[in-house]
């Protein structure tokens, strides 16, 4: 029960972001409001933590499992992903290496704001 109650706390969160995705008008994915609400939630502690942890946890677990549908889909389209299948492997890499290097960056970035901070 403990976990279903866990579930229905995530699922409503991802409800107010898909009504939030349909009454803004802004190009946010719904699950980034979610996600925003969530960490509002919790972070000014209306939520606990402890309330959605372990589900939170096996949602984690299980999320290699939700790109098998991807990755079937991207097998039955090889015949229109073959022709430009370079194209899109040069895209792939060049903005995977720029999402590594901002991060790194942005990681960075916050490594030194925090050292400030405690002197």
């Amino acid at each position: 029960m403990k976990y279903l109650r866990q579930f229905f706390i995530i699922l409503a969160i991802s409800f107010i972001g898909e009504l939030l995705k349909i009454f803004l008008p802004l190009p946010v994915p719904a699950s980034i409001y979610g996600m925003i609400i969530l960490f509002i939630l919790l972070m000014t502690g209306i939520l606990k933590l402890d309330s959605v942890k372990e589900t939170g946890k096996f949602l984690i677990e299980i999320m290699p499992v939700m790109f098998i549908p991807a990755g079937v889909g991207l097998l039955e389209s090889w015949g229109v992903l073959k022709p430009m299948l370079t194209k899109v492997l040069i895209i792939t890499v060049i903005t995977s290496l720029t999402v590594m290097v901002f991060s790194g960056w942005v990681t960075q970035a916050v490594i030194r704001f925090g050292k400030k901070g405690d002197k």
